[in-house]
């Protein structure tokens, strides 16, 4: 058995899933767009997204994400890779699944670091899909891929913490069944930079809670949305605190390892798609008296496509199976190396499948704008590029560093 080839399990899946994309999410496409267009509400439920998790939970395809037997199927890192690459290729089909950001890096926290009444309260509806969730990290006043920056204040009081503060970009925060909050803030601003923060639990409707308004994000209002959120005075009970003070740092990586590789896989399965979309273009479309296909660009823009689809897959298939064999805090070059790398080749081949479908590759008759849209946003989640090389470049150099010092001794 070669290192990366997938178990009879994940195989398995695998069918399964590729069974019901074709059978029910592609048709179901048009479908959402137009419950949404009726609707006028860009924030909207459609029906037919409770029709697919209804389908997608009788065929077995529910929390494919989640590593822990009791909730989901408990497959590993590498087995997942493949169906969240597949679930990649649409925008629906992950929430038709349940395994959508950021409610499985949530549902991940509430499992490890939850307590019963959390789970209770909300990691069962989240498992089940009947509730959403939203991550409140980012602020607008900080730069916040820099944790120690945050600045919303989490201050005992009694049995009671009191939030003053604002984020943004909390994504699902608009979405119609969001109920809850994990929020990351500052406990202590005097103890050691990264015991500062903590994360607590806050229902999105308590009091001095206020969902100030929605993030366009490249003239798209998503429908989750991106939520612009001011706390003031939000009164917390303690036990909602989430592993204890101090912690919030530590939560938030074992929150984001996991969450970025899933964003990268799901990167790739969004590249396959355009490259789909841009052979299918370029034979149907004939200038100047032949197929656009033979034009030798269009081919080289199809054959790398190729070989950079199948080298970030390998690295992320390489990052998973060390996630799951020295655990996430070995491989984090790994996951910081395929975060810069998915997105940046992923975005640079729906850009070539938008230049091959000329005007229509940028009107939502096709999902490249969208795709495009979602891909460059990807590059500042979960942190941007610039930090994961940064950390990259600081392991690299810390080798030769430790070499050199060993050398003097």
């Amino acid at each position: 058995m070669s290192l990366f080839e997938m178990s009879d399990r994940a195989k398995k899946y695998r069918a399964d899933l590729l069974e019901f994309m074709d059978s029910h999410i592609y048709p179901a496409e048009a479908v959402y767009h137009e419950q949404m267009r009726a609707s006028g509400d860009p924030h909207f439920h459609p029906p037919i997204l409770e029709e697919l998790k209804a389908e997608a939970r009788r065929r077995g395809l529910w929390n494919l994400f989640h590593p822990h037997p009791e909730w989901g199927p408990g497959l590993t890192n590498l087995e997942y890779a493949p169906l969240a690459e597949i679930m990649g290729r649409s925008h629906i089909a992950s929430e038709a699944c349940n395994c959508n950001a950021p409610d499985t890096g949530n549902m991940e926290v509430l499992t490890l670091f939850g307590s019963d009444e959390h789970k209770e309260k909300y990691l069962k509806p989240l498992l089940d899909g009947t509730m959403a969730s939203a991550f409140a990290m980012t602020e607008p006043r900080v730069a916040s891929s820099d944790a120690t920056n945050i600045e919303l204040r989490m201050e005992r009081d009694g049995d009671e913490y009191v939030l003053n503060g604002r984020k943004w970009f909390a994504s699902n925060a608009m979405h119609k069944n969001c109920k809850v909050l994990i929020v990351m803030g500052k406990t202590d601003p005097t103890a050691a930079p990264h015991r500062q923060q903590s994360m607590m639990v806050v229902p999105i409707d308590a009091p001095g809670v206020t969902v100030l308004r929605n993030l366009p994000v490249f003239g798209y209002a998503d429908r989750e949305g991106h939520a612009e959120i001011i706390f003031e005075d939000v009164r917390v009970p303690a036990k909602d605190l989430l592993k204890g003070e101090g912690e919030g740092f530590a939560i938030s990586q074992a929150r984001l390892g996991p969450g970025r590789i899933h964003h990268c896989m799901r990167a790739i399965g969004a590249a396959e798609r355009a490259l789909e979309l841009m052979c299918r273009r370029a034979q149907s479309r004939v200038t100047f008296g032949s197929p656009v296909a033979e034009r030798s660009n269009i081919q080289d823009w199809i054959a790398e496509a190729r070989i950079d689809i199948e080298m970030i897959r390998l690295l992320t298939l390489k990052a998973a199976y060390l996630m799951d064999t020295v655990g996430n805090k070995e491989a984090r070059t790994e996951i910081a190396a395929i975060k810069v790398a998915a997105p940046n080749i992923a975005l640079k081949i729906v850009d070539r499948a938008i230049q091959v479908h000329g005007g229509a590759g940028v009107t939502d008759d096709f999902p490249l704008a969208m795709m495009y849209a979602g891909l460059r946003t990807l590059r500042l989640a979960d942190g941007p590029d610039e930090v994961h090389k940064r950390a990259i470049a600081k392991q690299e150099l810390r080798q030769y560093r430790d070499a050199a010092t060993a050398a003097v001794s």
